[in-house]
């Protein structure tokens, strides 16, 4: 049986949105550029993606700009509104556990003459509100925060930083990485004072190269990207009608189902933590604040208190003794996957900047492994994979020690 728990690295596409996109190349297969019959169907496409993106955000379907996916969101979003507002200051804002797509933007800045502040994060992940306070100056344009950490499922306070930032300075562009949030948690942008908001389609079972940027009404940035003048001339080029219009039938779907959704997987979740850290020493569950009880002293209602307030569908596991690569693969043998961290990163990343945020022991960096779930998991997989770890981390323990 195969078991597939790396769904923060992507998803499997959606039945019907498999279908639709299908319909979209060998049909409906025009370019909504277009003037003619076949680009008027295919512009439907995307005037219907719009809607049904900007109903699960309460927004306008005109603040939906689609792009290639988060990183490409994350770069228009950050670089574009750094430059649009270099003129009123040179100050961004962001946290030490971002994605790559926001941190290697913000290094960008860094050599184009900007400054950076990186706030720093909890044991469990959470930025300080006060840290984020005292950190805003004069001269600070734009403050990008994730809502939930793809490593560990920190869930950030995103309305509160929202108004601490419009009451520092009403102009100060908010954005948010929402890739691992979206569709796991409910975002309303302008309720919760966000300015834009980039999405990946490729995690919530949509295709991959597509994706989407909220761009509130008035917000103001330049493109990064010249040619034909597409979407308003903010991201030229030829729209992507199949991935835009699975994109929005994914959207729509898993926002139907988003409560039962969440429950389900909080009940997976507990249901992997208790059955990890049970009868298997040296388990750490990364991300959750235990107040240094062990988790298996907790009665069962306080780790459902405890694990109610990260995200749903990440679990990072440091399994002392054994590296992480060595217990993915051994994991793979048995038709489980997972990944060692996060899959955005390169195929040989360095220490990841998250555990080192999160002061994790040192021992434990080369031997955390990220387990993910969706809609699709069930319960029998959740103690298959249990019960296989029960079997496998003891001997490879065993074979690290010779």
């Amino acid at each position: 049986m195969e078991i597939y728990l790396d769904n923060s690295a992507t998803t499997r596409i959606y039945d019907d949105v498999s279908e639709l996109c299908m319909k979209t190349m060998m049909e409906d297969y025009g370019n909504a550029s277009s003037m003619h019959h076949k680009g008027v169907v295919a512009e439907n496409y995307l005037k219907k993606a719009s809607e049904q993106i900007a109903k699960t955000l309460k927004a306008k379907p005109k603040e939906i700009l689609f792009t290639s996916g988060g990183t490409e969101s994350d770069n228009i979003a950050v670089i574009g509104g750094a430059m649009a507002h270099h003129r009123e200051g040179k100050h961004l804002i962001t946290t030490c556990i971002e994605h790559p797509a926001i941190l290697n933007s913000m290094k960008y800045l860094e050599d184009q003459g900007f400054e950076v502040t990186y706030l720093k994060v909890s044991e469990e992940g959470l930025i300080d509100l006060e840290e984020l306070k005292s950190a805003i100056r004069e001269d600070t344009i734009l403050v990008s925060i994730m809502a939930v950490n793809n490593e560990i499922g920190a869930v950030q306070p995103l309305e509160e930083a929202g108004k601490i930032i419009h009451a520092a300075n009403p102009r100060i562009i908010f954005h948010v990485d929402a890739v691992q949030g979206y569709g796991k948690e409910q975002l309303i942008p302008k309720q919760m004072g966000i300015d834009m908001l980039s999405v990946s389609g490729h995690k919530i079972h949509a295709p991959k190269g597509i994706g989407f940027l909220y761009i509130k009404d008035g917000v103001r940035i330049v493109p990064i990207t010249y040619g034909g003048g597409q979407q308003g001339g903010l991201r030229s080029g030829t729209l992507n009608i199949p991935g835009i219009a699975g994109l929005g039938r994914a959207a729509e779907e898993i926002y139907s189902t988003l409560d039962e959704n969440r429950k389900m997987l909080y009940s997976l979740k507990f249901r992997l933590i208790k059955g990890l850290t049970t009868e298997l020493p040296d388990i750490r569950i990364n991300g959750i604040d235990t107040s240094d009880r062990k988790i298996s002293d907790l009665t069962d209602e306080e780790l459902t208190e405890v694990i109610s307030k990260t995200a749903p569908h990440i679990v990072s596991v440091s399994v002392k003794g054994v590296r992480a690569e060595v217990l993915l693969h051994a994991l793979e043998d048995k038709e489980i996957y997972v990944s060692a961290g996060s899959a955005c990163s390169s195929n040989h990343p360095s220490v990841s900047t998250t555990l080192k945020a999160i002061s994790i022991p040192k021992e434990l960096y080369d031997s955390t492994v990220r387990i993910s779930m969706s809609e699709f998991t069930t319960a029998e997989e959740i103690d298959e994979t249990v019960k296989v770890f029960k079997e496998i981390v003891p001997m490879l323990r065993q074979f690290s020690r010779r």
